[in-house]
């Protein structure tokens, strides 16, 4: 019987397989680095036999990258609209375009009339005015986390801040609103109980050493029973400035979500500065912002400590797009007919009953990210078998729905109409490669789903 040949002489070089045509034009696209690390792969695995020698190029252009960059691309089925994991608000192709405006050169501090210096990021501070005219003046700093620290730092450090007990909450991650402030040199007075505080309560506590009344907005929870807190128009009347973390970055207020707090209307009760995230119910880029008495802003805008949480280029363009531009994805999913969500369900559940198990059933999405605690969306959603989850969220395009008693749930209210044909196709590879959901039996009876993240 001959010798098997040595793969390690049939296998070719290194130089001429990233001398094909299709790798050469990938280095010029995702960098010399990735198209040999696809290379070395494809060789290797040539030596190990897995690759025929005349293929390796073919298997080093399969296993390329779609981008330079590690984050991919992924389809949020999972009913929360604003999905922290998920890099929170998607933006819209309004912001998309400005971002590649802004990739380049630009104007962002030059007045090209006169070729001086001019001020940054003024068209996205003219759109954030606009609108909130409640508002004596608006600054931007890079989350919703920095525009509380930044405030803190230029009113309260050395001094006091008054907050409700119950309002002494921990967001994401672990993060603490009490630990944010004290690390940049405020001093909290918690005053009233857990779940109940009067206004009785903050004028008791008030000295000479406090800065301002701190009033935040529950993140990720509901108190209810025996309650009471106190509103900012109440607020208002103690002799310090009343600051208002709103959190959800809502700027008006919105029909579907009448308990959440926004900038317009907290402005209006007295607040001197209201705090919130861009990224979430504006439907913007991460960012913070800042808006309230114009003497106060102007203070923290000129604070040395400003420079270090200014934004770049591109979150100014983006989030002057998102002002200015057509409805984002956030707060067009805010609006969703949940009729039609449950039509476009039915319609991909009878294109894949030949293939998998599908039903079309009601659902009920979740804003996330903090913004409307508790607050059901009536939605609607593809059901298919659980064991799919994995393999969807494996895929080129993954697909990242959510298990509910037995079945998977892909909701539908953030998933873009044009997207239905990229579930579709992952769902028929994801049952390919789990032949066991052939025999699953029917979906459950549909359930009510709640707020996931």
């Amino acid at each position: 019987m001959p010798d098997r040949p040595d793969r390690r002489r049939t296998t070719p070089r290194t130089d001429r397989v990233l001398a094909d045509p299709r790798l050469r034009a990938a280095a010029g696209r995702l960098g010399d680095r990735l198209v040999k690390a696809a290379v070395a792969g494809a060789l290797a695995r040539c030596r190990a036999g897995e690759v025929d020698p005349a293929r390796v190029a073919d298997a080093a252009v399969a296993a390329l990258p779609a981008a330079a960059t590690s984050l991919r691309r992924v389809v949020n089925a999972t009913g929360v609209i604003v999905h922290t994991n998920l890099g929170r608000a998607p933006l819209s192709p309004a912001a998309v375009t400005a971002l590649e405006v802004a990739a380049g050169a630009t104007d962002v501090e030059l007045d090209l009339a006169t070729g001086r210096r001019g001020p940054r990021g003024a068209g996205a501070l003219a759109a954030l005015r606009a609108a909130v005219p409640a508002a004596g003046d608006v600054h931007v700093v890079n989350n919703g986390a920095a525009a509380l620290a930044l405030v803190s730092l230029a009113l309260a450090a050395g001094r006091t801040v008054l907050v409700a007990r119950g309002e002494m909450v921990e967001i994401g991650d672990g993060f603490r609103i009490p630990e944010l402030l004290e690390s940049v040199g405020a001093t909290l007075r918690e005053v009233g109980t857990t779940n109940r505080v009067r206004l009785a309560d903050y004028a008791a506590a008030m000295d000479d050493s406090v800065a301002f009344v701190l009033k935040v907005h529950p993140s990720n929870f509901v108190v209810e029973g025996f309650t009471a807190s106190v509103p900012v128009d109440e607020l208002a009347t103690l002799p310090v400035p009343v600051v208002a973390d709103i959190g959800s970055g809502l700027l008006a207020p919105h029909p579907r979500l009448p308990a959440e707090p926004d900038a317009a209307s907290t402005l209006r009760a007295g607040a001197a500065l209201v705090t919130a995230s861009g990224d979430k119910l504006l439907g913007g880029p991460q960012c913070g912002l800042l808006l309230g008495r114009a003497d106060l802003v102007r203070d923290l805008r000129r604070h040395p400590f400003a420079r270090a949480l200014r934004v770049d280029k591109l979150t100014l363009a983006a989030l002057e797009a998102t002002l200015t531009g057509p409805v984002p994805p956030v707060r067009a999913a805010l609006t969703a007919d949940p009729a039609a969500l449950l039509g476009r369900a039915e319609a991909l559940a009878a294109r894949l009953r030949p293939v998998v198990p599908a039903a079309a059933v009601p659902s009920t999405a979740a804003v996330g990210g903090g913004g409307a605690p508790g607050v059901p969306l009536p939605s609607a959603a593809l059901a298919l078998p659980a064991a799919l989850a994995a393999p969807l969220r494996a895929g080129p395009v993954p697909v990242v729905g959510h298990v509910e008693r037995g079945r998977l749930l892909l909701d539908l209210v953030m998933v873009a109409p044009a997207d239905d044909a990229v579930v579709e196709a992952a769902v028929r590879a994801a049952a390919a490669t789990a032949p066991e959901v052939a025999a699953a039996g029917a979906a459950a009876a549909p359930v009510p789903a709640t707020e996931r993240s």
